[in-house]
């Protein structure tokens, strides 16, 4: 008699019951202590199958949908293998020769000789390493454009993060009208309210990358109090709060402020510190464009820390940085600050991007009190000839009362102007201030103020701020992260209408390029435990930045030897080279260098998120 499987066993408990019944009764014969000892025997096997009998029958009801057979997981081949790579698995620890095998959407094994695979990708002579985090991602516009991701896809960044004091929701109805106003090369409807309902509508439509977000508290400061410099009453207060665990419920990360530019400028170190108390009930962190990066660095760093002290909440600054030549010793005494706080047990920490130049608006050039109402209002002030004279002696006159970029850089010839909405002044793309003001023939800081009026915006520019050897100084710090501060694009459609950083396209390929191949600042180690793991701790995002079974499966494939950064100020919009291979999820974005079409990012939700 031959079983096999479970209908087997179905059988066998069928032929049991018939024997059983056939011994019943022979018992009344005569028989010989050899053939009772075979019916014993046999007796004791039919139990052991009469529970097998059992254990299938509950087996059967509980999973009435489980085919009869099924082939062991373990013994299907997998769907991805990546072979003879050199795998650095995000802990900062050395890389091992390995292959990685994937299933679905998940890691599912690390080793070597791991079988068959429906794909397979062959690392020989490459890092293979989990998927890079861009901790500060303005992408928020061009993934809608593009969901490629283009830019940061050819660098291995398979998660942006997004909310540097403005975020996609929480939107009122005037705010939602405010947004499609200031629409410039890219244009879109808007098709949510809150930020849950953005993130949603990005994976919806389709984007490579994964995408996560704080909840802006200049958004919330928006949605109650406007964009006027006033204070909340209590009721207004706890109507941002509410905003806030709204937001941490959908999945938000935390809070984020920009505390440079107006409204948020207006914001009080108390209304942060309760919207970060509201963020804590939910395991949220706060991350900050400090209230100055210059002549009032070291006070700002201390803000940041006393928010986090009060609210009981993690904290991180937003692209560390001493800004302006006279600021720069100051660095030191930064990174001083950090340390002891951390040493107290606070979580404290930075990411940076791996420039000598940021990039903003002309509005970080101009004082917050001129700016209070929104655009609308500061505009029309900039036309009144008396504001006019006042502004010409406040911008050309050192304070510590709001961050001037514009002393800062050290005048109109460090000022590179990048993006404009009015087609008229688009060819102006790429001159610096001095060279605009000099070709109309004015004084650079009433050109300056013409610019905001004439264009209906702030006027992207590029600062050049940062000393080359902070930038150094600050890749060597253990808690410093990476974060581009800039859109992902392509140097195709919409996106050719203006100019942009290069750090757009080459934050990432400069780091492992540079200044770990080249130059040997970190270890290629440290920089991928940098870009991966250390921000997915920080930021509470589970199975992310590790190469680990069980982990989702955002893996970047590139080559430490040849991986280069081609974007300049003067031509940003140059691909990096050097990553081969980017998977998201599972599946292959980028193949051989190229991108695959693939659009498989989905939203990554902070830890205080409630399921629907």
């Amino acid at each position: 008699m031959i079983l096999a499987g479970k209908q087997g066993i179905l059988r066998f408990c069928y032929i049991e019951r018939r024997i059983h019944c056939g011994t019943s009764m022979r018992r009344s014969h005569h028989q010989s202590i050899a053939t009772w000892l075979a019916i014993a025997l046999l007796a004791m096997l039919l139990a052991l199958l009469l529970a097998a009998c059992a254990a299938y029958n509950a087996d059967t009801q509980a999973n009435p949908q489980q085919p009869s057979e099924q082939q062991p997981l373990a013994h299907q081949p997998y769907d991805i293998v990546i072979r003879n790579g050199l795998v650095y698995d995000g802990s900062g620890a050395d890389p091992v020769l390995a292959d990685v095998a994937i299933r679905g959407d998940r890691i599912a094994a690390i080793g070597n000789d791991l079988g068959a695979a429906r794909t397979s990708i062959d690392a020989r002579g490459k890092a293979v390493a989990p998927g890079f985090i861009n901790m500060l991602s303005w992408a928020t516009e061009s993934l809608i454009e593009d969901g490629r991701s283009l830019s940061d896809i050819k660098q291995g960044v398979t998660l942006e993060v997004f909310g540097e004091g403005w975020s996609m929701g929480p939107l009122n109805e005037a705010m939602k009208q405010q947004l499609l106003a200031q629409q410039s090369d890219i244009h879109f409807a808007i098709d949510w309210t809150t930020l849950g309902d953005y993130l949603n509508y990005l994976q919806d439509k389709g984007v490579a990358p994964n995408v996560a977000s704080f909840v802006g508290a200049t958004t919330v400061r928006i949605h109650v109090l406007g964009e006027d410099d006033v204070d909340p009453d209590l009721q207004q207060l706890a109507q941002m709060q509410e905003l806030v665990r709204a937001a941490m419920r959908e999945g938000a990360l935390g809070v984020g402020s920009s505390l440079i530019y107006a409204p948020a400028f207006y914001a009080e170190t108390d209304e942060l510190v309760a919207l970060m108390q509201a963020a804590a009930e939910y395991d949220g962190r706060y991350i900050s464009h400090l209230r100055s990066e210059g002549n009032r660095l070291l006070e700002a760093v201390d803000e940041l820390i006393e928010i986090a002290e009060r609210s009981g909440s993690g904290a991180e600054i937003y692209h560390l940085k001493a800004a302006g030549r006279d600021n720069w010793p100051k660095l030191a005494q930064v990174f001083a600050k950090v340390e002891q706080a951390r040493a107290r047990g606070l979580d404290i920490s930075a990411n940076m991007y791996n420039y000598t130049a940021g990039a903003t608006g002309l509005d970080a050039a101009m004082p917050p009190w001129v700016q209070a109402g929104g655009y609308q209002a500061w505009a029309e002030r900039l036309r009144d000839p008396a504001i006019r004279a006042r502004l010409r002696t406040e911008i050309a006159t050192p304070t510590d009362a709001w961050e001037n970029l514009y002393l800062a850089a050290g005048g109109a010839d460090k000022l590179l102007l990048i993006g404009f909405k009015n087609p008229a002044l688009k060819p102006l793309t790429g001159m610096t201030l001095a060279q605009v003001a000099q070709q109309r023939e004015t004084d650079v800081i009433d050109a300056m103020m013409d610019l905001v009026i004439e264009d209906g915006s702030r006027v992207g520019t590029v600062y050049f701020l940062m000393s080359e050897d902070n930038v150094r100084a600050k890749l060597a710090q253990p808690w410093i992260s990476f974060g581009s501060d800039a859109e992902s694009s392509a140097p195709e459609g919409a996106f050719l209408l203006s100019s942009t950083h290069p750090r757009a396209y080459g934050n990432v390929a400069r780091l492992l390029g540079q200044y770990v191949r080249d130059e040997q600042v970190i270890s290629l180690a440290e920089a991928i435990r940098k870009l991966t793991s250390m921000p997915a701790t920080n930021l509470k995002l589970a199975d992310r930045g590790r190469l680990q079974p069980g982990y989702y499966a955002d893996v970047v494939i590139f080559d430490p030897a040849a991986i280069h950064d081609h974007a300049s100020y003067a031509e940003p919009m140059q691909f990096a080279t050097g990553v081969s291979e980017v998977l998201v999820n599972g599946e292959i974005v980028l193949r051989a260098g190229e991108h695959t079409g693939a659009l498989p990012g989905r939203v990554v939700r902070g830890p205080g998120y409630v399921g629907h």
